[in-house]
C-alpha cells in the first residue's frame, strides 16, 4: 500500500482545503519553520486513528481544528482524506480512500470509500500490512531514538506489524475474549437454571398444597350439604309429627 493523496482542510494551520499529491518514489515536505510540515505527518497519523492529543502535539482534540488567524475566521470542523493504492495484496481493490472528521461539538465521523465506518473498521484496515498511526512506517522526528532505547516487548510489536502477524495476534485475543464471555454466559445461565429448578421445586410443592386445599375444601362443602341435607330432613320429620299430633 502506498499512499497516493492527501487532502487537508480546517486541520491545525490548515484553513482552506489542500490536496497534496504523492508521487512514486521519494517525496519531501520543505518549508521555513512553522510553515505547518508536521502538521502533515500529524495529519497522516491522525486519519489513521490516533487518539491521543498529545501523540499530534496537542491538548485535547479541539486544538487540532483551525482555530483562526488575524481576519480569518475559525474553521467549524476539521477533516482529513487519505487515499492509497497498490492495496490489491491486502484488500480486493486497487483503491482505498479513509477519512476522518471532527466538529467542535466534540461528535466524529470516520468514513472508508465514502462510507462511514467505525474506528475499530480503520484500524482493521491496515492491521498486518505494516501501516498505522503508531507503526514503524510513521517516525515522527525525534522517535528514532525513542525506537532504539524503547522496551523489548515494544520492539517485539513493531517486528510483528512489519510481518504481518499482528492481525492474527488481535484474532486470537478477540476469539479468547469471545469464548471467555461465552463460558461466563454459561456460568450465568447454569446459575439460573438452578435458581429457576429451585423455584420450580417450590411451585410444585405450592401447586400440591394447592390442589390437596381444593380436595379438602371439596369434601368440606360436600360434607356441609349432607350436613344441612339430614339436618333439613330431620326438622321436616319432626314437622311432620307435630302436625300429625294436632
Amino acid at each position: 500500500m502506498k499512499i497516493k493523496k492527501l487532502s487537508i482542510q480546517g486541520f491545525k494551520s490548515f484553513m482552506d482545503k489542500l490536496d497534496i499529491q504523492i508521487s512514486p518514489g521519494i517525496s519531501a515536505f520543505v518549508g521555513p519553520n512553522g510553515c505547518g510540515k508536521s502538521n502533515i505527518v500529524d495529519a497522516i497519523r491522525w486519519v489513521m486513528g490516533e487518539q491521543s492529543p498529545k501523540q499530534l502535539r496537542g491538548r485535547q482534540m479541539e486544538d487540532l481544528i483551525f482555530s483562526g488567524a488575524g481576519p480569518l475566521k475559525a474553521s467549524s470542523r476539521a477533516e482529513i482524506a487519505l487515499t492509497f493504492e497498490d492495496t490489491e495484496e491486502f484488500h480486493d481493490t486497487s483503491e482505498i480512500s479513509i477519512c476522518r472528521r471532527l466538529y467542535r461539538s466534540g461528535e466524529s465521523e470516520y468514513l472508508i470509500n465514502n462510507s462511514t465506518c467505525r474506528l475499530k473498521d480503520i484500524h482493521d484496515l491496515f492491521m498486518g500490512t505494516g501501516l498505522g498511526n503508531r507503526s514503524y512506517a510513521i517516525i515522527a522526528q525525534g522517535e528514532i531514538g525513542l525506537i532504539i532505547e524503547q522496551k523489548p516487548e515494544e520492539t517485539r510489536f513493531l517486528l510483528e506489524e512489519a510481518a504481518g502477524i499482528t492481525k492474527y495476534k488481535v484474532r486470537r485475543e478477540e476469539s479468547l475474549r469471545k469464548v471467555s464471555l461465552t463460558e461466563e454466559n454459561l456460568r450465568r445461565v447454569e446459575d439460573l437454571l438452578v435458581e429457576i429448578k429451585r423455584e420450580m421445586n417450590s411451585l410444585k410443592r405450592q401447586a400440591r398444597k394447592a390442589r390437596r386445599f381444593k380436595e379438602i375444601n371439596a369434601d368440606i362443602h360436600r360434607l356441609k350439604l349432607v350436613l344441612h341435607a339430614n339436618k333439613y330432613s330431620e326438622l321436616q320429620t319432626k314437622e311432620d309429627k307435630e302436625s300429625k299430633n294436632y
